[in-house]
């Protein structure tokens, strides 16, 4: 969420973010409204300051008349300020819905654009395979190595359904093993994170209102998050944190469920795109500095490439366009690793920035060395998301007759260097 103050002082700035983004949002209506916001809490505060000098008044009134006079007169502006508080109750309503909905403004190096086909390749590394056969796709080639059962992940599971097992269920655990290898020893703290939770963290990192159609929302009340960005940062919301203990690292794992809406026929087949999966995440919260958040944004990525280098799956990176950004992000990259059956890149990490909109929701500060409460930046980015990166590797890796050669980095935990059905 961003401050008002700065809604009020950088109305065109807003304005033209909000363009960029491609997000319509009436923030003239939202300067009205603040406006009868200020004026009826003014009224309400000038009331109140009434009342308190009317009270000592009547406590050192001479007389019984005079005291009875007052609180007459008093009964006026008790009146009054009721209908100020309603009133104001009702525009606050109004003014609140407005607010959550302002994006945050994008940096200038965002380049224009509508959607995921205007982001702009931002570099590349590694040789994207060559084969002497025509590459199966990577259901074909779980299946023929029964790695996984897709028929029958549809009928426990439902529409995206899967079981994964023998080596599709190992090379996962073996991911597994291996990321959080990678991440000890780096500063973070590693953390199981819940994914049901309150409606409170979901409003706070930006995920509602925007997007409860793509939530699964228990009987109850409670939803479940699609990342573990959500858990992780609600774990510090409405608390005051030591500036020396900036910046704070997290690296956290969780279940995660997405409806998938909006994404009717993509990826219906394997597990490129599926309901149920788990992530491990990059959470950073660090002090409330531009050039610390864009460092920070450049030390994520470097992370996630660092893993994808280890694989030796050829990937780019992409700088997002305004359209294809979300509602809180200042910038973010999406890392996208080769598919050689659909000859183009898919998506695996994305690594996001957002100044204090986060926090300025979740309401996680700090005290400056001046004494000053700022909120805190946030950060996030994408460790390893799985089962989805199997698709990369297992067509990258994939052989003549079918076989996939296990990734040199996951040998020492698969005991293996091949995975074939008939090893």
């Amino acid at each position: 969420m961003l401050d008002i103050k700065f809604i009020r002082e950088n109305k065109d700035i807003v304005v033209a973010g909000a363009k960029k983004k491609h997000i319509d949002i009436d923030i003239e209506q939202l300067l009205v409204l603040d406006e009868k916001r200020r004026e009826l809490q003014k009224t309400i505060d000038e009331k109140r300051a009434e009342q308190n000098a009317a009270s000592q008044a009547i406590a050192s009134a001479a007389t019984p008349e005079a005291r009875q006079e007052i609180i007459v007169r008093m009964q006026s502006v008790k009146d009054t300020m009721k209908i100020a508080e309603e009133s104001l109750q009702d525009v606050l309503k109004e003014w609140r819905a407005l607010m959550v909905r302002v994006p945050n403004v994008p940096d200038i190096s965002v380049p224009e654009g509508e959607s995921d086909a205007d982001n702009q390749e931002v570099r590349t590394w590694g040789n994207i395979p060559s084969f002497d056969f025509e590459p199966k796709n990577h259901v074909d080639l779980m299946l023929q190595n029964d790695m996984a059962d897709f028929e029958r992940g549809a009928k426990v599971a439902g529409f995206r359904g899967y079981f994964l097992k023998n080596e599709g269920a190992r090379l996962v655990w073996a991911l597994e093993r291996f990321v959080q290898d990678r991440f000890h020893g780096k500063g973070f703290v590693p953390m199981v994170v819940p994914s049901m939770l309150r409606r409170e963290p979901f409003v706070g990192t930006g995920y509602l209102p925007q997007s409860e159609e793509d939530l699964y929302k228990t009987q109850d009340g409670d939803y479940m998050a699609g990342t573990a960005e959500v858990g992780t940062m609600g774990y510090y919301m409405e608390e005051i944190l030591e500036k020396s203990k900036l910046p704070i690292k997290f690296f956290s794992y969780s279940p995660c469920f997405r409806r998938e809406a909006g994404s009717h026929g993509k990826d219906t087949r394997g597990v490129f795109r599926v309901h149920e999966f788990v992530k491990y995440e990059q959470v950073v919260l660090c002090e409330a500095n531009h050039a610390e958040s864009v460092r920070w944004h450049e030390e994520l990525t470097a992370h996630a490439e660092a893993l994808l280098q280890e694989l030796k799956l050829p990937y780019h990176v992409v700088v997002n366009c305004g359209g294809d950004l979300g509602l809180g992000q200042v910038k973010k990259y999406d890392i996208e690793a080769w598919m050689p059956s659909e000859k183009k890149y898919r998506e695996t990490h994305s690594a996001s920035y957002f100044h204090d909109f986060q926090t300025r929701r979740l309401n996680i500060r700090y005290r400056d060395s001046d004494g000053t409460l700022r909120y805190v930046h946030s950060l996030n980015n994408t460790a390893l998301a799985l089962p989805r990166v199997l698709c990369q590797i297992v067509e990258n890796y994939q052989r003549a007759d079918g076989s996939i050669t296990v990734p040199d980095a996951l040998r020492g935990y698969m005991n293996t260097d091949v995975i074939s059905k008939d090893r």
